[in-house]
This record gives C-alpha cells, structure tokens and sequence, in this order.
C-alpha cells in the first residue's frame, strides 16, 4: 500500500507541495518569527518553497510581510535564515 505523502500551500506561490519540499516559518506566541529547520517548534506554522528564486522575488514584493503581518525589520532575518537553510540543504551530504 503507497504512504500518503502531506501536501502543504506554499505562502509565496500558492501552491501545494510535498511538506518535505518547503521550509517552516514560525510565529510563537511571543510573536518571534523565524525559519524552522526542524518542523517541529512550537507557533502558528507557515510553508515556503526551498527555491532561492522564489524566495528572492517575495522578498523584493514583500510577500511574507503581507501574508504574516510584520514590517520588513522583523522579516529581514527570517528570509536571510531561509536562503541559509537552503543553501545547506543544497550542500551534498558527506
């Protein structure tokens, strides 16, 4: 029998992917935002698509300040933290 495979939106594009495929963004309760590697923090989780393209052109359209509701200030970090983690996703494993 084939494993269902969860699909999530991505809140860049709109569009469904595998969840292993996006990154988690977080916003806690103490209203932190920041990428989650894990996928396991606690806070409002939202998926964004590991493609350093797409993640550039939000970030010049300011898409996850519209979507999360914080200034570019607070955000900043969050989309450095998500090219970063992309960057060592992209690493091959040794």
């Amino acid at each position: 029998m084939k494993k269902k495979v969860p699909l999530r939106k991505c809140i860049l594009t709109q569009e469904m992917h595998p969840k292993k495929d996006l990154l988690r963004i977080v916003v806690n309760k103490e209203n932190e935002v920041f990428a989650d590697a894990t996928g396991k923090k606690n806070g409002r989780g939202s998926y964004v698509v590991k493609d350093l393209e797409k993640v550039n052109e939000a970030r010049a359209n300011k898409v996850l300040e519209s979507r999360l509701g914080f200034d570019s200030e607070k955000l900043e970090p969050v989309y450095d933290e998500i090219i970063r983690l992309i960057y060592r996703e992209d690493i091959p494993k040794r």
